[in-house]
């Protein structure tokens, strides 16, 4: 039995049951702000760009086109038929808006000249969105 050694030195002991609490809040407080950093996106497998930067304008009109070739206005679905128009309706005049353009990698390019094309009748800047090569 060895009751000087226990009695003269104090041992430091860390307890880290809180610590494993502490790391979940944070872990689930990142998943949940990185689901809502940007609502207005529908999730699509984007293209690959050597550039992958992305411009900001005063007012930013998200459209997406999806691989099944479903076309989406911010978070609304919208024939293409009706793009055009609904893309019209947002616009004031004398504001400079500028058109997100997220399309999936499988969506042939037509579909996506046609909404550069509507994007330039409607003298609107428009921007591809596309995501960092990985090397």
């Amino acid at each position: 039995m060895n009751l000087r050694n226990r009695r003269g030195k104090p041992t430091a002991e860390v307890h880290t049951a809180a610590l494993n609490d502490i790391m979940f809040f944070l872990m689930l407080f990142f998943l949940l702000a990185s689901a809502v950093a940007n609502p207005q996106v529908v999730k699509l497998l984007l293209p690959k760009s050597s550039a992958g930067e992305q411009s900001v304008a005063k007012k930013t009109i998200t459209v997406s086109i999806t691989s099944d070739l479903a076309y989406h206005l911010d978070k609304a679905v919208i024939p293409y038929e009706a793009l055009e128009q609904a893309l019209q309706g947002q616009i004031n005049s004398g504001e400079e808006v500028t058109i997100m353009l997220y399309a999936d990698s499988t969506v042939p390019i037509q579909n996506v000249i046609a909404v550069m094309d509507i994007a330039n009748r409607l003298k609107i800047k428009l921007v591809l969105a596309t995501e960092p090569k990985k090397d």
